[in-house]
């Protein structure tokens, strides 16, 4: 009888050990880039998948899409009010953004309070409007160091939540900017991204005009190999989530041979 019973724990042993091994093993091969890094298999630039923090109603489901289809994305982080009822660089966070770094994706700054560029102030200043934050609303004149501290405050953050580094991207608000103001970001070592006109998703768009259908064969009719895609963790305004098109938007540009990396694979990145 004991002996029966030392078996069975012994087979339970090893299967849970198997089981650790093979989740551990998946983990490492998708955190190493998958199908994704470098270029596709007939030679086209990847597809570049990118997020911007919003109202994270979509959090969980963008997180499946990724890990179901094994593919990467880059992810720009602001300090923004989530349907939680908490912020999206709380502590209540850093388990999602903790598996995001495990599985290989990229991040990026999108400014602590989401800023917004106004304009141009004088010969070295810009004017903003944090839309977040202690001065929320304020319209404001920041210098250069004024801004790479705002851009800082994330990477800070993120260390704090995930032990990791950010990457030297990152992400005016709207994709506002000004010839200074990315001048500001290249002096303390980000490099400005914005997105492909045909990767603009239209999740900020009203569902009642720009059906969840329609934008989905916008996309796919418009979607081309080096394209950088831009969607939300979710938008307040939008009664329809734009989430659900992605499952199917990555299916069918994979069957027509496109692959998904990060921007930190991408050429113009790496020539950093």
């Amino acid at each position: 009888m004991r002996r029966a019973r030392r078996s069975r724990r012994a087979v339970a042993a090893s299967l849970l050990i198997g089981a650790i091994v093979s989740t551990v093993a998946d983990a490492r091969s998708l955190a190493s880039g998958g199908q994704g890094a470098g270029r596709c298999p007939d030679g086209r630039e990847p597809i570049y998948l990118t997020f911007d923090t919003g109202s994270e109603s979509q959090a969980t489901l963008i997180h499946d899409l990724l890990l179901k289809h094994r593919i990467q994305a880059t992810f720009f982080l602001a300090n923004e009010k989530s349907v939680r009822g908490d912020w999206s660089l709380d502590d209540t966070w850093a388990p999602y953004w903790k598996t995001l770094v495990a599985e290989g994706h990229a991040f990026g700054t999108h400014t602590f309070d989401h800023v917004y560029y106004r304009g141009d102030q004088g010969t070295d200043r810009v004017t903003v409007r944090p839309q977040f934050g202690a001065q929320a609303g304020r319209t404001m004149q920041w210098t250069a160091g004024q801004y790479c501290a705002e851009l800082d405050r994330v990477a800070v953050r993120f260390k704090a939540l995930t032990g990791a580094t950010l990457d030297p991207l990152w992400r005016a608000p709207g994709g506002k900017t000004s010839p200074r103001l990315i001048a500001f970001g290249k002096s303390c070592g980000y490099r400005h991204v914005g997105w492909s006109d045909a990767g603009f998703l239209g999740d900020e768009l009203p569902s009642e005009r720009y059906s969840n259908a329609m934008l989905l064969e916008r996309a796919l009719r418009t979607l081309k190999a080096g394209d950088v895609v831009l969607a939300h963790l979710g938008i307040w305004s939008r009664t329809e989530p734009l989430a659900p098109i992605l499952d199917p938007l990555v299916t069918e540009l994979e069957a027509r041979g496109h692959c998904f990396a990060t921007l930190r694979d991408r050429p113009a990145e790496r020539a950093l």
